[in-house]
């Protein structure tokens, strides 16, 4: 593993442990160049991922990123991180179990939308109003309405 601070070739495991959820392991790490400490994880992959984007561009499936969006609508919410990351892997499980290779964005939308509607409503709304593209305050009302009335469709 290449030390992310002086890009020295070889570091040390210095500890390893499973994570909370036994979906990854947790390595703490040293590089002997520069003596920096710092953390990787280990995950199974299943299979490869292909996105397909609503342009019908492929790019490869990255769970940083799927994490990323999550914490932005998570952003100054009572959610542990450690629930984020149960959640992210979830998604990331059931779609590499699929049995596809390639993944339409808006079949990870849904998921992201289910998981974030049972997690927490106000990340949900956030997460929903870049992903449905709301423009202004009236897309909002509908929507929080259709939530607050118990029928928030899928469109």
């Amino acid at each position: 593993m290449r030390c992310p601070f002086c890009s020295h070739e070889d570091t040390a495991v210095k500890d390893s442990r499973p994570t909370e959820d036994n979906a990854a392991i947790r390595r703490r790490r040293q590089c002997p160049n520069c003596g920096a400490r710092f953390t990787t994880f280990e995950r199974v992959q299943l299979r490869e991922l292909t996105v397909i984007k609503n342009n019908n561009q492929r790019e490869p499936f990255d769970r940083d990123k799927l994490m990323r969006s999550m914490t932005v609508a998570l952003q100054k919410r009572p959610v542990d991180p450690e629930r984020i990351e149960r959640v992210v892997n979830g998604i990331q499980r059931r779609l590499e179990s699929s049995g596809e290779n390639e993944i339409p964005t808006k079949v990870i939308g849904e998921l992201v939308m289910d998981a974030l509607a049972n997690l927490d409503k106000v990340a949900y709304v956030r997460f929903a109003s870049v992903y449905r593209n709301f423009r202004e305050a009236r897309d909002f009302e509908e929507f929080v309405g259709k939530i607050t009335s118990g029928a928030a469709e899928r469109e």
